[in-house]
């Protein structure tokens, strides 16, 4: 290739990698995702009559491996073991949302008069939520452990493999001998043998996924472990990526299915999460590519002219999914205010709708002018996820604070009271907090600093105002009928003072502490308290240390806290989080 062809191909990756970095770095400085300022560029330059990437085949082609390796690190995140672990929210839960939200917004978009089978299309695509938006909004509230992100976890990898099945379908639609356009008329009976054709396919390729995971991928990778280059690690998961999905493509199916199904071989294996570290820079680079052809495909004439309908959409969307969501969450059982806060926090688009819409057949079936209107209006909620998501937060919060009132007036009447008290409900009192539920040991909690106070009764904690060295208030929270009290962030000289009293009017009640060495550890010991030494660890040493004491098996404990240490270095259980 002569070299002036070479530059003409590599100056619109430049500048589009120049623009998009000053995207990103904008996006974060106003508190939004990545994704939505990679839009928001993309429909700029499509304003300003710039079309780089519409003549450019080498950033085309990098915009479509960015899809594929979005797909390939979900499927790094969905390993077998993790699909048993939480099998009742993703195949229980995940399942009724995804249908309940798909009828409502089917319903809102038949009204709005597209057609039956459009309609659907649009309301199952509309029902999904986004992965790359929501996992940091859960990270940063430091709710991975709590029934809200776990829930939300669940649901959105089972999302994530609806997606799938919609790319598998609306892939179909246009591969008939009947073609996209036929569905408009006997849509039905045109879709149902394509689907199911195209779902057939699919489950041999996830069986011969496993099969090659187990007798190909895992002992190739440890033949590569055992030679120590990391950058082999990250050739050979391009490999199986590529590969992977030019497989599925050559049977007829989508490319993007094929990638997931490669993640999938590669979560199977003790070097997952290499992998990931290996790959995540390539999968954000590239997917900053695919959002900005996205701006680039939508109708800047149709978007000026019918924004009201835009923003009119994005508030359908948002309040139905809200709807639909608690709906959802009340059929399983759940507790009013957890419902509100998980369809909230579940309420925006899913950026795998701008997947979806740059199908052709799905622009057909569709229409492009209603297309270029879903789409920004997806974009729109996802900018407004983390206020939704703090709103959801907050209504949730007021109605726990008052119906938590009642329940330990009734508790303290009858002279209940869990065994436990924890002091300080920061990152380390949640994870304690999360460990005493998963074991159905009982405890409640008391926090001095109103934010975090707020913010843990808000995600289901069970916790009070008050500072525990004022010892007025250890009447009032029953001492007397509590095994252990736990300290995660308390100073020495504050115990120190009350130490003496505490230990004279509840001589029974052991009390652990959070240290950061063997000379702090000493001096609590010397004043009657029990030290564990790890306040660097996310509290699981005193996790480990609190369990026992309540006869809690060393196994079971074990267990529970290296499931927790996989999901903190991302493995299963964590969802991935667009660049």
């Amino acid at each position: 290739m002569p070299m002036t062809e070479i530059l003409g191909s590599l100056l619109p990756v430049i500048v589009l990698l120049a623009l998009g970095v000053g995207a990103a770095m904008a996006s974060r400085a106003c508190r939004l995702s990545p994704i939505v300022g990679y839009l928001v560029l993309g429909l700029g330059l499509k304003a300003g009559g710039i079309q780089l990437l519409a003549n450019s085949s080498t950033v085309s082609l990098l915009a479509n491996l960015g899809v594929v390796f979005l797909l390939f690190d979900i499927g790094l995140h969905f390993s077998l073991s993790h699909i048993r672990h939480q099998a009742g929210d993703i195949f229980g839960f995940g399942p009724l949302q995804v249908v309940f939200g798909t009828v409502l917004l089917g319903a809102l978009a038949r009204l709005a008069g597209l057609p039956s089978m459009s309609a659907l299309l649009l309301g199952a695509v509309l029902a999904l939520s986004s992965t790359a938006v929501v996992a940091p909004v859960i990270a940063e509230r430091h709710q991975q452990n709590c029934p809200v992100g776990l829930t939300a976890t669940a649901i959105l990898i089972f999302q994530d493999v609806a997606a799938i099945f919609l790319l598998i379908v609306a892939g179909s639609l246009g591969t008939g001998d009947r073609g996209a356009g036929t569905l408009h008329g006997d849509a039905a009976a045109a879709l149902l043998p394509l689907a199911a054709s195209a779902l057939l396919k699919a489950a041999l390729s996830f069986v011969v996924a496993v099969a090659v995971s187990r007798l190909v991928v895992r002992p190739l990778f440890t033949v590569i472990a055992r030679q120590r280059q990391e950058e082999v690690f990250t050739a050979t998961a391009l490999l199986i990526a590529l590969t992977a999905g030019w497989a599925t493509g050559h049977v007829g199916l989508s490319p993007t299915l094929g990638a997931f199904l490669g993640g999938m071989t590669v979560a199977e294996t003790p070097y997952r999460a290499v992998v990931h570290s290996e790959i995540n820079p390539f999968r954000g680079l590239l997917l900053g590519f695919f959002f900005i052809s996205v701006g680039l495909s939508l109708d800047v004439g149709v978007l000026a002219r019918e924004w009201p309908l835009v923003i009119a959409m994005a508030a359908a969307m948002i309040g139905g999914k809200i709807v639909s969501n608690a709906t959802a969450s009340l059929v399983f059982r759940w507790s009013i205010p957890g419902s509100l806060q998980l369809g909230f926090l579940l309420s925006q688009g899913s950026e795998f709708a701008f997947v979806v819409f740059s199908l052709p057949a799905v622009r057909l079936l569709i229409g492009p002018a209603w297309v270029s209107i879903a789409a920004a209006a997806v974009a729109l909620s996802l900018a407004l996820t983390p206020s939704l998501a703090g709103v959801g937060r907050i209504v949730a919060g007021r109605i726990r604070r008052s119906g938590d009132v009642r329940r330990d007036r009734e508790l303290q009447m009858r002279g209940l009271q869990p065994p436990v008290v924890i002091v300080g409900m920061g990152r380390i009192g949640r994870t304690l907090a999360d460990a005493l539920h998963a074991f159905d040991i009982g405890y409640s909690a008391v926090e001095r600093d109103q934010r975090r106070l707020s913010e843990a009764v808000a995600d289901g904690y069970n916790a009070v105002f008050g500072d525990m060295v004022d010892l007025r208030l250890w009447e009032p929270v029953a001492m007397h009928g509590r095994r252990v009290a736990v300290l995660t962030a308390s100073s020495y000289e504050e115990i120190r003072e009350i130490s003496p009293i505490i230990r004279q009017r509840f001589p029974d009640l052991v009390r652990y502490v959070l240290v950061a060495d063997a000379t702090e550890a000493e001096r609590f010991h010397e004043i009657g308290l029990h030290p564990v030494i790890g306040r660097g660890t996310l509290g699981m040493n005193l996790v480990a240390e609190v369990l026992g004491g309540l006869g809690v098996g060393s196994t079971e404990t074990t267990s529970w806290v290296e499931r927790q240490r996989e999901r903190a270095r991302g493995g299963p259980g964590a969802i991935p989080v667009a660049s």
